[in-house]
């Protein structure tokens, strides 16, 4: 990123990810999506935009930023089973919408429908995040998204281990931190 930060993706979850990009352990807390560049860039370390673009859109981290707050709100929200208002959201759901069409694909010799981003705005390069959003919301268990159980952690993740009972954000780094502090307390006493 632009910073020179790279936020983690490693929730399991393209939404859960995008939230991330807000993190930090204790006290050192870390912004990744500092302007529009670095929102781009996230986009295609994400893997959810091949496109090169000449410049990105003005009020792209502004637009992301919102985004991010409201996806985080609406996930606080269904996991305690109340409401909240989606509106940005769905704004970016609706005038980011993608085109389809059924095209002739000579090469197959068969129609495949193909799918093509609307246009170059913020809301077309964030709606796969708030697309992922929705899927997160009305198709997966939302106990199974969790917060790192370390206590300096700010990480969501979606637990998609067999026995559900997935704790950190990462082994490589929560993980060991916690599993080493543990074992330094378990000595200390002894």
């Amino acid at each position: 990123m632009s910073s020179g930060i790279t936020p983690p993706l490693i929730a399991g979850n393209l939404a859960l990810d995008f939230i991330n990009t807000q993190f930090g352990v204790g006290a050192d807390r870390y912004e990744c999506l500092n302007d529009d560049s670095s929102v781009v860039e996230w986009l295609h370390q994400a893997g959810v935009l091949n496109d090169t673009l000449a410049a990105p859109p003005a009020g792209l981290v502004e637009r992301a930023r919102e985004l991010r707050e409201d996806m985080q709100t609406l996930i606080v929200s269904a996991r305690e089973g109340r409401g909240a208002d989606p509106a940005i959201v769905n704004q970016v759901l609706e005038r980011g919408h993608p085109i389809e069409r059924l095209e002739w694909v000579p090469a197959y010799a068969a129609f495949q429908k193909q799918t093509y981003r609307r246009d170059l705005t913020s809301e077309s390069l964030l709606q796969p995040v708030a697309q992922a959003l929705v899927e997160l919301l009305t198709k997966e268990d939302l106990h199974l998204v969790k917060e790192c159980q370390a206590p300096d952690c700010v990480l969501l993740f979606h637990d998609q281990t067999k026995s559900h009972r997935r704790r950190w954000c990462s082994m490589a780094s929560c993980g060991n931190r916690m599993k080493a502090a543990a074992h330094r307390a378990r000595k200390s006493a002894t």
